[in-house]
């Protein structure tokens, strides 16, 4: 049985190979900085599932851990493992793919733009929560939108850009007007989404998104999207790591998404 000081050694090597700081290891797994600290330095037991996080997040086997036969010099790349889940969690693309930005805007709009509280704030939530549902249940990207922790929720950038494009090229008519007293900016889309830009399981996470948050009021879904553990584990203003989207718990969970708008 190895002692709390070797595995603390292996999985310090294991996150400096990574290239992440103790800061950035203990946000991703859901621990504070103090707790990693104490863990590579032995002095701090590492739970299972705190364990099976780590790994996850640093991309080896737990097993490899407790091997009598670890060595710093094994190949990263030559474990099958390991490139699975490179593969697996690979970084947006600084801008999303247009085409299939568009095509999942004007479906999402066709589906539940004539709804009253379908405004910008709500487009923007259902976007977040189809990227990283899809992302949670497919460890594959939708958009390959990047989403920013603002004050307001999660904001995919460069998505007014793109807005501007579209309305520009007659494919979105831009609206202002007021719901409920409060201004609200709606967008209509002229044009169908090209479904054949889709594959099945890319429309089925759109589908299940806008049944189970299209009716909800912008207020209530932002709430709620400040509950969920991509946003709670990022620090203001940063980009937010799809990575997290593994750590949901119900009701977040793409397997358990909560259909009922909170009172």
């Amino acid at each position: 049985m190895l002692d709390k000081s070797t595995i603390g050694q292996r999985i310090e090597y294991y996150r400096n190979r990574k290239g992440l700081t103790q800061e950035e290891l203990a946000r991703l797994v859901g621990l504070t900085r103090t707790a990693i600290t104490q863990i590579e330095q032995g002095n701090r037991n590492v739970t299972a599932l705190e364990l099976h996080r780590i790994s996850q997040t640093l991309y080896f086997p737990v097993e490899e851990i407790y091997s009598d036969s670890f060595s710093e010099n094994t190949g990263f790349e030559e474990t099958p493992v390991h490139k699975t889940a490179t593969e697996r969690i690979s970084k947006p693309k600084e801008k999303p793919d247009y085409e299939k930005f568009r095509t999942v805007l004007l479906y999402l709009l066709e589906q539940c733009a004539g709804k009253p509280n379908v405004g910008e704030t709500v487009l923007y939530k259902l976007l977040y929560f189809a990227d990283f549902n899809h992302f949670e249940a497919h460890e594959k990207h939708l958009t390959g939108a990047a989403y920013r922790k603002l004050p307001y929720g999660p904001v995919p950038m460069h998505l007014d850009q793109i807005m501007e494009i579209l309305v520009n090229e007659g494919k979105l008519q831009k609206i202002k007007t007021e719901y409920f007293g409060y201004p609200q900016t709606r967008y209509l889309p002229l044009e169908k989404a090209d479904l054949k830009l889709l594959d099945g399981a890319e429309k089925e996470t759109l589908d299940q998104v806008i049944d189970q948050y299209s009716d909800w009021s912008a207020k209530a879904l932002s709430d709620f999207s400040h509950l969920d553990m991509p946003w709670k584990a990022t620090e203001e203003g940063e980009f937010i790591d799809y990575e997290l989207a593994f750590y949901r718990e119900p009701p977040f969970s793409a397997k358990t998404a909560n259909y009922d708008e909170p009172e």
